[in-house]
């Protein structure tokens, strides 16, 4: 290697030293998990466990909405203890949302939040961490059913769009009041 070859490669170096630090100087931004609230958030007690009267009833009226739109879905409403009281499955829905839907519903109970909240935490606020929480799943259509301020159960969509979803169990989380 030339001389000129070495002093060349030696400047470079430098020069890339030089820039590193600048580079690595980014300010440190405050995380969001550190701030400590007043209240506990989503801190809906669990109340007697659905019946599945009303079970059918949100059912029914999730379906009635996928109607009007020609929707094809899956429809589960768990109790709130998580354990599967009611389902539907329109004809023509996906069968890999049949599992999906009651998944849905779980998570949504087990939170006691909708699962959309889920899904903006990692999509919005970048909170990855969500992702290594059992039972989280991160896409909307689970909606708790609260009954005079208590959690119930849940309902979970699943087989259209994540809002088609999310519409289809509003109406049937409406029916529970």
């Amino acid at each position: 290697m030339s001389p000129k070859s070495v002093l060349t490669i030696a400047l470079l170096c430098v020069s890339l030293l030089g820039v590193s630090p600048a580079l690595s100087e980014q300010p440190v931004l405050p995380n969001p998990l550190d701030t400590v609230p007043e209240k506990m958030p989503f801190d809906i007690p669990y109340g007697t466990p659905i019946s599945l009267e009303h079970a059918q009833s949100a059912i029914a009226a999730a379906v009635a909405e996928a109607k009007k739109h020609d929707w094809k879905l899956n429809v589960a409403v768990v109790d709130s203890g998580g354990n599967l009281v009611a389902f539907q499955r329109m004809d023509g829905a996906q069968l890999a949302s049949i599992r999906i839907s009651e998944h849905k519903a779980l998570a949504a109970v087990n939170f006691r939040r909708e699962t959309k909240a889920w899904e903006n935490a990692i999509q919005l606020n970048h909170m990855d961490y969500v992702m290594t929480l059992d039972g989280v799943i991160a896409s909307r259509g689970g909606i708790p059913l609260v009954e005079g301020g208590k959690v119930v159960g849940a309902i979970g969509c699943s087989g259209g769009t994540g809002s088609q979803d999310e519409e289809a169990c509003k109406a049937g989380a409406a029916i529970i009041k």
